[in-house]
């Protein structure tokens, strides 16, 4: 977040500020879950649908970036550079 790494663990929390340029990694070879409180409510469940047919679609290659930064701004986010 702004720069700045920050590993999060299970039961940990971490709060980003409105405007706050930021991105989410797993570097472990674990799947990770994870729970996003975004208030207010923008982004509802078809925001989360697209982002996960991008993902899906990269089929463990290179994920489109531009489909991706469509996807966000469809949804009113605006991708950092």
């Amino acid at each position: 977040m702004e720069g700045q790494q920050t590993d999060i663990g299970p039961s940990e929390v971490l709060c980003i500020g409105r405007g706050a340029i930021h991105r989410f990694d797993n570097g472990r070879t674990v799947v990770a879950k994870a729970l996003a409180i975004v208030t207010p409510g923008i982004l509802g469940p078809d925001y989360f649908r697209e982002v996960a047919a991008v993902i899906k679609a990269a089929a463990g290659g290179p994920l489109n970036l531009a489909a991706l930064a469509e996807v966000m701004r469809r949804h009113g986010l605006t991708p950092a550079p």
